[in-house]
């Protein structure tokens, strides 16, 4: 349903999140756009997704639904975020270390064939299958210089 809503409004869905027990649902749903989403994205998608929501009823009883931007520093889940984030500065958490790091940070180098390209600088272009990534998170770069 929120890929429906996003797609309707030109947006693209990032990401849904389902939090907390059957008492107290909360229902997270990021979304995002060339030049960035405004309140009014937001607003637009949580008034129509509300909306299907209660007519589907998904959820036996109230629930909480946050419809918001991902964020400068998002975590990369999808093969289309690493293709479309590819030049921005990234922490790449893999799952098994190699040459004894788990940890890497440089510059996405694109995607290709199930494969991460990260640009380490000094040292290399390193590759990837995207299952040896457990977690991926954009950088905040300050681009003031």
């Amino acid at each position: 349903m929120a890929e429906r809503v996003a797609g309707s409004e030109g947006l693209y869905l990032v990401d849904v999140e389902l939090k907390g027990g059957r008492s107290n649902p909360l229902l997270r749903v990021y979304i995002d756009k060339a030049g960035g989403i405004t309140h009014a994205d937001c607003q637009n998608v949580s008034e129509q997704l509300s909306a299907m929501l209660d007519v589907e009823d998904p959820f036996p009883t109230s629930y909480t639904l946050e419809v918001s931007s991902p964020g400068l520093d998002r975590e990369l889940r999808k093969p289309s975020d690493y293709e479309h984030f590819a030049g921005r500065l990234a922490r790449v958490i893999l799952r098994e270390p190699l040459d004894g790091q788990t940890v890497l940070e440089g510059r996405l180098a694109g995607f290709e064939g199930g494969r991460v390209r990260l640009d380490l600088g000094a040292q290399g272009t390193r590759e990837f299958d995207l299952a040896a990534i457990s977690k991926t998170r954009l950088l905040v770069e300050d681009w003031r210089h």
